[in-house]
């Protein structure tokens, strides 16, 4: 953890460049000293199947979900939030300057009890 994933609507394929966001992410949250590097991910998940508002065509979204473990502080989770969309509302400034874009985030807590992985990459940054 942490897992960002970006939903975006399929009129924005050619506005978008995940990986200036994705490495500014990544860096963000590694750089609070909550996070382990290793167990950072991110994914741009393409929706072909939208409506936005009453279904301009031109209308797009874009909704931005990170995935965290348990354990950590309300006043570190709302930090790391704001900081977070933040650098989306950066990030996306370009095109929101051109174009109509619904922006969302969110961030989610997932239950310890609930939540499984494995993960050999950890070892690689001890």
């Amino acid at each position: 953890m942490p897992h960002f994933v970006v939903e975006y609507s399929g009129n924005l394929e050619d506005k978008l460049d995940f990986q200036p966001l994705f490495k500014a992410l990544h860096e963000y949250v590694v750089g609070t000293g909550h996070f382990p590097i290793g167990g950072v991910r991110s994914r741009a998940i393409r929706v072909d199947h939208y409506r936005v508002a009453d279904g301009r065509e031109d209308f797009a979204l874009l909704n931005l979900n990170l995935k965290i473990g348990h354990g950590r502080s309300m006043e570190i989770k709302r930090e790391v939030a704001q900081n977070v969309f933040s650098i989306l509302s950066d990030w996306m400034e370009p095109v929101t300057n051109e174009h109509y874009v619904q922006i969302s985030f969110e961030l989610t807590e997932l239950d310890p009890e609930l939540k499984y992985n494995k993960n050999n990459i950890h070892p690689l940054f001890k």
